[in-house]
């Protein structure tokens, strides 16, 4: 058995792509558009991941747009998507910077959640042993639900 990918709706395309991709860092590894279907898939790969050959594939995250409107509620419910990071602190920052809130700041220098324009709770865990306690960080209070 091979784990291939998880899968997320995401009502704006665009949005999506901007926080997983100029964000979060993810890269765009394939995209398939279907007429017939009235919908896209975007596949998307961590950095450290993408040039992995085709018989190890890497997890993938795809990105499902549906052009006809849909709501979807209770990301919450889905769980979340995991991604280690190499700087949680430098990467939070990028966030925070770029208007996302972060929902569990990583006051132990070693786990965040954040939650994609739909709703998607997204864990950041730092490579490596956590980094040391630092402010804002550390007596950051959460933020919404993660």
């Amino acid at each position: 058995m091979q784990y291939l990918h998880t899968m997320v709706r995401v009502s704006d395309l665009d949005a999506a792509l901007h926080f997983y991709c100029d964000l979060l860092g993810l890269k765009e590894v394939r995209r398939k558009d279907s007429e017939k279907g009235r919908f896209t898939l975007v596949f998307l790969a961590a950095p450290e991941d993408e040039s992995r050959s085709a018989e190890k594939q890497a997890p993938e995250l795809e990105l499902t747009h549906n052009w006809d409107p849909e709501t979807y509620d209770g990301g919450r419910n889905f769980g979340h998507l995991a991604y280690r990071v190499d700087d949680i602190y430098a990467l939070c920052q990028h966030f925070q910077d770029s208007g996302v809130t972060i929902n569990r700041p990583p006051r132990d220098g070693h786990m965040a959640f954040v939650r994609s324009p739909d709703g998607i709770s997204v864990e950041l865990l730092q490579k490596g042993e956590p980094l040391e306690p630092a402010e804002p960080w550390a007596s950051m209070e959460n933020t919404g639900s993660w």
